[in-house]
């Protein structure tokens, strides 16, 4: 992979991601003034728990881990009293992950924050090409999320 420079911009990818990371590092230094210190890699698991609650296996495919991998994050964040696991009403042998009360104290310190930032964004991009880039990344969503209903 080359470096960037002026002959080789930075990739799509790369310049999606940058402002995701930013938003992302706000929201973990937000919980942590709140007492809430989430490891990235729990972060990453647990805001793909769906609100009804999420099976191992569907939160491993979500974040591109093994089910193994995700299996031990899944215990990190139990241990922590962020979630819990509970028979799945569709299948007695499986089991889903749901939010306890103290995980969704993260979703209430984390959703002010993520306003804030894209308030932030809106501010620098105007409201015409901030709903411009929603759009497109609404499009492209379409082609790239394996998990769009």
């Amino acid at each position: 992979m080359a470096v960037p420079s002026a002959e080789t911009p930075l990739n799509l990818g790369l310049l999606l991601f940058i402002p995701y990371r930013h938003l992302e590092s706000k929201v973990l230094d937000a919980l942590r003034e709140h007492g809430h210190d989430l490891p990235l890699s729990q972060a990453r698991v647990f805001q793909r728990i769906d609100p009804a609650g999420s099976r191992l296996s569907t939160l491993a495919r979500a974040a591109q881990l093994s089910k193994q991998t995700v299996g031990s994050i899944v215990d990190q964040l139990e241990q922590s009293g962020y979630v819990r696991r509970i028979p799945d009403p569709a299948d007695a042998r499986a089991k889903l992950v749901v939010v306890t009360d103290l995980g969704r104290e993260l979703v209430t310190i984390s959703l002010p924050v993520v306003r804030e930032v894209e308030e932030e964004w809106r501010g620098r991009l105007g409201p015409v090409r901030t709903r411009q880039l929603r759009d497109a990344l609404i499009e492209l969503r379409e082609i790239t999320d394996p998990f769009i209903a």
